[in-house]
């Protein structure tokens, strides 16, 4: 099973919607099961940093399949596979895997507002498309 570019545009919109519930300004990038960008989109008034964060926090919940923030940071393995990966590995919290049926779609990373915050939209954008995160 293949994420779509529909279903990337569904699960970026929820997360959207869930940080202008929120009342802040972020970064979303929801990407393939590779972890490549399929969707992006950069809220008005948001970091231009959190452009990175999104996307690094992304990746990582794709290459692990668990949240971005539940990997220490001073995992060696971790560590060796985001240095083979490019460096663009980020283990905060704000990312989540999009998983349905045990299946790996991608991910959805949020960034730009705190990590809870960040969490809260992505989860938003994994519920919207019925995946468990």
């Amino acid at each position: 099973m293949t994420l779509t570019y529909e279903q990337a545009q569904c699960a970026l919109q929820a997360a959207l919607s869930k940080a202008t519930e929120l009342e802040i300004a972020v970064c979303v990038a929801v990407c393939d099961a590779g972890g490549r960008l399929v969707a992006f989109a950069r809220m008005d008034q948001s970091n231009w940093a959190s452009i990175y964060g999104c996307q690094g926090k992304a990746l990582t919940a794709a290459a692990t399949r668990c949240q971005s923030g539940a990997i220490p940071p001073t995992s060696v393995v971790m560590n060796r596979i985001a240095e083979l990966e490019g460096q663009n590995m980020i283990y905060a919290k704000g990312a989540v895997p999009l998983l349905r049926d045990g299946t790996l779609l991608g991910a959805v990373g949020v960034g730009g507002a705190s990590a809870d915050m960040d969490e809260a939209c992505a989860l938003a954008g994994a519920a919207a498309l019925g995946c468990e995160a």
